[in-house]
């Protein structure tokens, strides 16, 4: 299977700050995030990025086998707190740690500024950590050369929230299934990151659909709210989220 992989990022350019917002990119070696703030944070954001890679890649470094374990990793109490909030995410789900980083991220960023500027959305390879005092729509990117006809929305008394994808068709991201799309929505982005990923790894064919829904549910009590699962035509909802359909632009 070919996964679509677009360099350019063109979703981005659907992404739209309301009054009052500004939108920024921060590239810090690998790690890639798109911002929307009230004011413009970028040297903030790289500040806070700089730091929690710093402290990841210093673990790696001494121990290797976090970033290729495809199952959950024992870490000690003082490792850096970024390891300890993956390797956590990693064991509710039973995955590898690395399939909570980029969650993890972003999530680090939201909580580190989010007294300065209370509308605060991270978008980091497509999964999003976002506060917010207004509500907020996420388009759902299942086939891309089709665009996004659904999305999720948040009223402000559901926000803070993470939402974040996994998928054998879209992007780089390793997934042992085959879903188009595996969407999870949690109230923390490493939460979200391993849960998709641990549900993408479930979802192989459409008769797996039921059973994948089923661990969803299940999930909740793992701190997960809801979970968007499409297999070609074949779409599944569960949880305490709400489905809309996106106007199409003139």
């Amino acid at each position: 299977m070919t996964a679509y992989i677009d360099s350019n990022r063109a979703y981005r350019q659907t992404i739209r700050p309301r009054p009052g917002e500004t939108a920024f990119q921060v590239v810090v070696e690998q790690t890639d995030l798109f911002v929307v703030a009230e004011r413009a944070l970028a040297g903030e954001v790289a500040a806070l990025v700089r730091e929690v890679r710093s402290a990841l890649a210093g673990y790696l470094l001494l121990h290797p086998g976090f970033r290729e374990s495809l199952t959950p990793l024992a870490v000690p109490d003082d490792a850096p707190a970024i390891v300890r909030t993956m390797a956590a995410a990693a064991a509710r789900f039973g995955v590898g740690p690395m399939a909570a980083v980029a969650g993890a991220i972003s999530q680090a960023v939201v909580d580190g500024l989010a007294a300065v500027s209370p509308n605060l959305l991270v978008e980091n390879g497509g999964d999003i950590v976002m506060a917010s005092t207004m509500p907020r729509t996420v388009a759902l990117l299942a086939q891309p050369a089709a665009g996004a006809r659904l999305g999720l929305t948040f009223p402000p008394d559901a926000l803070p929230a993470a939402v974040c994808a996994s998928s054998a068709t879209v992007g780089p991201s390793l997934s042992l299934g085959r879903a188009d799309m595996v969407t999870v929505v949690a109230g923390n982005g490493a939460v979200a990151d391993a849960a998709a990923t641990a549900l993408g790894n479930l979802l192989v064919t459409a008769d797996d659909m039921n059973g994948v829904l089923a661990a969803a549910t299940g999930m909740r009590r793992q701190g997960v709210r809801g979970a968007f699962v499409q297999l070609g035509e074949l779409v599944g909802l569960v949880g305490d989220i709400d489905l809309v359909a996106l106007e199409e632009e003139e």
